[in-house]
């Protein structure tokens, strides 16, 4: 069983479980890590339709961007089913896999990054999120949970942190562990 699993519809459960699992196979992956990412990115809804207060939309809440670059638009990712939108969600990291030049990422917290901000991919724990497009302050404004020290900005370190406490305990401790042999 994966984990959040029981919180996927049951009306699409066993459709969007095995998906998930293949989707993940495909891009070398654990589909524990795809689920935590997509339960926190929906709200834990699965819901490929659920849009933020930005319009940002479905299962890893794509923006206008990522819909373009996957040469869609957010209204048809919204009108998909769940099992439909993983197919775009499969192509949404295979083309930040290129562009990185990566062939997977390395942890959970990697493949967060790339779901949220791909360039603070392999960034320093002391990173703060922002680019010549958006602002440090822009971005803790439109992710404010991840601003764990009120200081409008964010870290990668502080994204690990919110994102670390979505995992079983086991599993984190086991991260953390690993990251400390590196």
């Amino acid at each position: 069983m994966l984990i959040y699993e029981n919180k996927v519809p049951a009306s699409y459960r066993t459709t969007f479980i095995a998906k998930v699992i293949q989707v993940s196979k495909n891009l070398g992956i654990n589909p524990n890590w795809l689920m935590a990412i997509m339960h926190f990115e929906s709200a834990g809804t699965f819901s490929p339709s659920i849009t933020n207060s930005l319009g940002y939309t479905g299962l890893i809440q794509f923006g206008p961007g990522a819909a373009t670059d996957l040469k869609t638009t957010l209204t048809a990712l919204r009108n998909m089913t769940a099992v439909q939108q993983l197919d775009y969600v499969e192509r949404y990291y295979k083309m930040w896999y290129k562009r990185l030049k990566i062939v997977a990422p390395n942890s959970y917290i990697d493949t967060y990054l790339i779901t949220i901000f791909p360039a603070a991919v392999n960034k320093g724990l002391d990173f703060v999120i922002r680019a010549s497009n958006i602002s440090a302050a822009a971005f803790e404004k439109a992710n404010p949970a991840f601003d764990l020290n009120n200081n409008k900005e964010v870290t990668v370190a502080e994204i690990q942190q919110v994102m670390l406490k979505r995992l079983p305990s086991e599993w984190v401790k086991d991260f953390l562990k690993k990251k400390a042999l590196a």
